[in-house]
């Protein structure tokens, strides 16, 4: 008998669930996968979390809610719940004062490429 069974979350780290519609399997990839790993990954890592790290868990706890994939995402992030010691409500309670606060994040450094701030110095000439 086949151990594959979708909802144990035995993905392998990394690797989300492919969706493979021929082995019975209904779980879908994520396209922000990967992305978010390192995200998850680096908040596991906060012992005691930053603002930016709060936002970021919820934003992602958010993103990953009954999503039907990415079990790995979602069981590391509730995992980095208990580590911090909150709950959801209370992680939502404090996102929300820090956005009320004028928390505003920093900008990656890709969201530059292709903005019109990479063409203003031509349009001086």
């Amino acid at each position: 008998m086949a151990s594959g069974n979708p909802a144990s979350g035995n993905s392998a780290p990394g690797h989300p669930a492919s969706g493979n519609a021929t082995s019975g399997n209904t779980d879908q990839s994520h396209p922000l996968y990967a992305t978010d790993r390192d995200v998850v990954d680096r908040l596991l890592a906060a012992e005691v979390p930053a603002d930016d790290h709060l936002v970021d868990a919820a934003r992602l706890l958010m993103r990953y809610e009954g999503f039907p994939g990415a079990h790995d995402l979602s069981a590391d992030l509730a995992k980095m719940l208990r580590l911090w010691g909150l709950s959801r409500e209370e992680l939502h309670s404090r996102t929300r004062a820090i956005w009320e606060a004028g928390f505003r994040p920093a900008p990656a450094a890709n969201e530059a490429v292709g903005s019109s701030f990479d063409t203003a110095d031509q349009e001086q000439g």
